[in-house]
């Protein structure tokens, strides 16, 4: 079980690009170390390290490096993400993408062949660092592909499957053998015209990769110490085992975070425990990424409030409640789960996500079977009478949502 951060600079935010200060990044990852973990997330931005279609800064990879070194110098692994892309609500775009230049994100071909180069660089940058896990092609990268984004770069379910395929060999072109994946936010799962489909989540690269946010609906919903709350992330991990082909395919919690005031301060510890305690309940999970490791500093502008304060630590790198709770899990030997064997039944159609989502047929019923002491996790109806599916996951009981009533705690934890 690997527990780690996502990397978020105390001084500069991901500016620090800009001002690189390698001693002030030692100092990040040294608060970062001391707290047990073992990996960091780190977000190169996209305009900053590939200025020009045809210009990948040479000194923006080196300071990538020397990074991922002093990270592997305090016994930090590193996943680096490419394409940013966006970040707290803020979108990182070449200029050579955009306005004048506008060209889509996954189609064009120019476009491609630069993203290709650029990821297949900074990968092969890396490649023989032995703390390097891999590439994740960028963060969250289906939200330019759809609404609700204001200028979305619109593809079919099959170009961006094309997009996937070809970013991912250019990962491994560059660092061959290495953890490549892609990782996008819950519209994947929850949104029915999102073209990043659950099965390109599911089966392409090396993991899975869920991003669990209860600001989703959930935490309104039902409340920061609900079943549904609590149980999110877990939730988001079996959901994706649905579509995956190999039975045990790993599953990377790669950002979950305690967002105020929806979870408020005092109560973060008590959220990440809960939340970490039973994602740790979900057989075949690869780790847990916590978001993030420094808050965003007050003197940044126009973040959303809730984006300055999720970090571990403080500016000061001094660590918060949520840091030590987070520390005691990584310290504590966790018991490999039990399988799951009961399944909810969730519908193939990439067009009903919705049921999927909260206030969904699919999400209401995994909550109930959660609140009546169930563990469940899914299986998609194509499959729900295939024995040979259903055995080598280990699952003897499968539900449909229409079938689980609703519990006397209403979802909620007493």
């Amino acid at each position: 079980m690997r527990f780690g951060v996502n990397y978020t600079p105390s001084e500069g935010w991901f500016h620090h690009w800009l001002d690189f200060d390698l001693d002030s990044v030692r100092a990040d990852l040294d608060s970062v170390a001391a707290l047990g973990l073992d990996h960091i997330r780190v977000f190169p931005l996209w305009p900053y390290f590939q200025p020009n279609r045809t210009l990948i800064r040479p000194r923006a990879v080196e300071q990538l490096r020397s990074l991922a070194v002093a990270a592997g110098e305090r016994g930090l692994d590193v996943n680096v993400d490419g394409l940013q892309g966006h970040l707290s609500s803020f979108d990182f775009l070449p200029a050579w993408t955009r306005t004048w230049h506008r060209r889509n994100l996954f189609t064009d071909p120019d476009i491609l062949h630069a993203q290709a180069a650029y990821l297949r660089t900074l990968a092969a940058a890396l490649a023989d660092l032995p703390n390097f896990l891999g590439m994740t092609l960028g963060n969250e990268v289906n939200q330019f592909s759809a609404g609700p984004h204001p200028d979305p770069d619109r593809a079919t379910g099959d170009q961006i499957d094309t997009w996937l395929e070809r970013m991912l060999a250019a990962c491994e072109e560059g660092a061959p053998g290495r953890l490549h994946l892609h990782a996008e936010y819950d519209a994947t799962w929850y949104q029915d015209d999102m073209p990043f489909l659950p099965a390109q989540a599911a089966r392409r690269g090396a993991v899975t990769a869920v991003h669990s946010w209860v600001f989703n609906g959930t935490a309104q919903r039902h409340g920061r110490a609900s079943v549904p709350a609590e149980h999110h992330a877990a939730y988001l991990v079996e959901l994706s085992k649905a579509w995956a082909e190999d039975p045990h395919r790993p599953v990377w919690l790669q950002e979950v975070g305690a967002p105020a005031p929806l979870v408020p301060a005092e109560h973060a510890a008590a959220f990440t425990e809960a939340t970490v305690r039973n994602a740790l309940d979900c057989p075949d999970l690869w780790g847990i990424t916590w978001w993030c490791s420094h808050d965003v500093s007050r003197q940044l502008a126009d973040f959303p409030e809730l984006e300055y304060g999720l970090g571990l630590l403080t500016n000061e790198r001094k660590p918060k409640d949520t840091a030590l709770a987070l520390a005691r899990a990584a310290a504590a030997a966790a018991p490999a789960p039990a399988a799951r064997t009961t399944a909810l039944v969730v519908p193939a159609d990439p067009a009903r996500r919705s049921a999927c989502a909260p206030g969904g047929p699919v999400y209401d019923a995994f909550f109930r079977l959660t609140a009546d002491g169930a563990r469940p996790t899914t299986v998609l109806d194509t499959r729900a009478a295939d024995r040979a599916h259903l055995a080598r996951r280990g699952i003897t009981e499968v539900v449909p949502p229409d079938q689980v009533l609703p519990t006397p705690q209403g979802g909620t934890r007493s």
